[in-house]
């Protein structure tokens, strides 16, 4: 079904809803789904940041248990 909307169809559609909804409505919207994205991937950033910091952390000290008694 959705295979044979087409441009005309696309269009069509776009206009029904800018009309039912506003072109203020529609950017209010479009903004908060930006937001949510930008949200999103710095919530990303941030886990990924505090993974490598914690895996660093962990090889940062690779000398042997009996090599550290002798320093």
């Amino acid at each position: 079904m959705l295979n044979n909307i087409g441009l005309p169809g696309l269009l069509l559609i776009a206009v029904v809803v800018l009309v039912l909804f506003g072109r203020g409505k529609i950017s209010s919207l479009m903004g908060e789904v930006g937001k949510g994205i930008t949200a999103f991937k710095r919530g990303v950033k941030d886990s990924t940041d505090e993974l490598e910091e914690q895996s660093l952390a962990q090889a940062k000290d690779v000398t042997p248990e009996t090599d550290k008694d002798k320093v």
